[in-house]
């Protein structure tokens, strides 16, 4: 058994205790790719009626900008678009960029926190919703990035006929990517202390 923290009240917390709960986070850390490719895994088997499960469009989705030569953090952005499918049934690219924002640029979170919008260009006429949504970004310094995202990757990584390459392609990206985060309150307390 490890040791713990005794506090009650986290004002109560000691430099002893953060002593003991910092290495355990840390360590929590190490592991957050595999946490992240076993979330990625529930969506096989989900078709949720699409031509094919959601797990293999979203490597799908990584396999066509991959294909493109577009750069890791890109490519990992395009396999977790649609993580959130299961926890986020109204939200999904809320989730994935939550769980993106600390690893990615600004660019790239807002393309994946925005990417259901996108690509409702395609559909949402479809469901009584204004396919025009989107426009409402007009001007954004990242809509181009988004518009193209959706037009050369999500939409059209429904086909069954296209190659997919396996998830095991992708991990070495993933994990480089989440080996250090660039965005985060608690980035300077993960650092070395400077002498």
């Amino acid at each position: 058994m490890t040791a713990r923290a005794t506090f009650t009240r986290m004002e109560e917390s000691t430099a002893q205790d953060w002593r003991i709960i910092v290495p355990e986070v840390m360590q929590s850390a190490k592991s957050l790719p595999d946490r992240v490719m076993a979330h990625l895994r529930l969506l096989e088997n989900d078709y949720g009626g699409f031509p094919i499960d959601r797990y293999n469009h979203s490597l799908q989705t990584a396999t066509l900008a991959l294909a493109d030569g577009r750069d890791e953090e890109y490519v990992v952005c395009a396999l977790l678009h649609d993580i959130g499918d299961t926890l986020g049934s109204y939200n999904h690219p809320d989730i994935a960029a939550a769980i993106l924002k600390p690893f990615v640029s600004d660019a790239n979170l807002w393309m994946v926190q925005n990417h259901g919008i996108f690509q409702g260009y395609n559909f949402f006429h479809h469901i009584c919703l204004n396919r025009d949504m989107r426009d409402q970004f007009k001007g954004h310094a990242h809509y181009d990035q988004t518009e193209e995202f959706v037009a050369l990757y999500d939409n059209r990584a429904f086909d069954a006929a296209l190659d997919i390459l396996p998830l095991s392609t992708f991990e070495p990206m993933l994990r480089r990517l989440m080996a250090t985060p660039k965005n985060s309150i608690y980035k300077a307390a993960m650092e070395p202390a400077k002498a």
